[in-house]
């Protein structure tokens, strides 16, 4: 049996195997009413499409734990029974198929209230429903809309929301709770020094800048059960530092090592390993397996499991990355977008018995 289709035990849930789908926000969901943030059919077929095609894991898009956590009007959440009933039919859809529901729990912090990607992913303005954005520190994302400084009262709530919509996901029947601390997100922005400048015990030192996503996953994890696994989503560097002719200093591979261990600490499972997001200007080497290192770098470093992600488009690929040791599972985005069922190309190819739902194997397999 190839590494990438044999099963991951975290705490008491099995995965059947290490190709797992990505959050990918698909600006989509409900933007008016009581459902505003809602999944919708839309999201239904989406999902659950990756599971029927074999995909191990399927994690939603960044979820808002907060309107205003929302990345734009149209992203989804989960703060109100609305929202956690219409998550309740995605997720049974997703374990009918064999696979596990996640879902990514998020704030967009300074990087909200814009439009959708298509359109150019701009500011939006008043009249188009924007709202003001917060963050660490006064300082806004290049392009985008001042934010708030958030007050240690403010924090204290948000870390509130994040426990509340825990609790939602919970009772919708997810398995796995990602808690998204990457690509220049609220959480993430506290964590670089790019972007928390605060002078208070939530920033300035690196043990300051970690505090609020450890006081998050803390929380999260108390109202999590106890035999399911919770994730946290990293941005393994700022591609700053990496640059000697950029005098900027941001977070770092080694940082990542220290933050990872502090995360195993207070409860979570996995650290599912990205770059990038921070600053709109970074060199990003964007290549097959360029984020690998930096989730074997944690791995080594901390022992926590990871996951890597950033274009694995090839079975053997990522079987390689599995089977060298260099994560325990594989995520995969846009690839799984272009080929819904590239589990099964994967297990062909791998020497694996395909494992279509038995609506298509009596078909396909003739």
């Amino acid at each position: 049996m190839s590494t990438l289709f044999t099963p991951l035990t975290l705490r008491s849930l099995t995965i059947p195997n290490r190709v797992w789908m990505a959050p990918m926000c698909m600006y989509s969901a409900a933007d008016q009413g009581p459902h505003t943030g809602a999944p919708t059919d839309f999201h239904l077929t989406h999902l659950a499409s990756r599971a029927a095609g074999g995909t191990g894991l399927v994690m939603t898009e960044a979820t808002a734990v907060r309107p205003d956590g929302r990345i734009s009007p149209w992203d989804l959440g989960l703060w109100n029974d609305q929202q956690q009933q219409a998550f309740t039919r995605i997720t049974q859809a997703i374990r009918d198929h064999g696979s596990v529901p996640a879902i990514q729990l998020a704030h967009a912090g300074r990087k909200a209230a814009t439009d959708r990607p298509w359109n150019g992913g701009r500011a939006l303005t008043r009249d188009q429903g924007a709202w003001t954005p917060v963050a660490p520190s006064a300082h806004p994302f290049e392009g985008l809309h001042h934010p708030h400084e958030l007050t240690t009262d403010e924090i204290t709530r948000l870390v509130a929301d994040f426990t509340a919509s825990a609790e939602r996901a919970r009772d919708a029947g997810f398995q796995v709770a990602e808690i998204h601390g990457a690509h220049g997100y609220l959480l993430n922005s506290f964590l670089s020094p790019v972007a928390n400048h605060r002078t208070d015990h939530y920033g300035g030192s690196l043990d300051n800048r970690m505090r609020l996503p450890l006081e998050v996953a803390r929380a999260v994890r108390a109202v999590w059960p106890q035999d399911l696994p919770l994730f946290f989503r990293t941005s393994a560097t700022d591609w700053l530092t990496e640059n000697p002719d950029d005098p900027r200093q941001g977070w770092t591979g080694n940082d990542t090592v220290r933050l990872a261990k502090e995360l195993q600490a207070v409860g979570v499972d996995l650290l599912d390993v990205s770059t990038g997001g921070m600053v709109h200007d970074a060199q990003i080497p964007a290549e097959p397996d360029y984020q690998v290192p930096l989730a074997s770098q944690a791995r080594r470093g901390s022992g926590i499991a990871t996951s890597a992600v950033g274009i694995i488009v090839d079975p053997r690929q990522a079987e390689d990355i599995v089977a060298g040791g260099h994560a325990d599972a594989t995520m995969l985005g846009r690839q799984l977008l272009r080929e819904p069922y590239w589990a099964q190309r994967a297990r062909t190819e791998l020497d694996e018995q395909p494992d279509w739902p038995e609506q298509y194997g009596y078909a396909v397999t003739r």
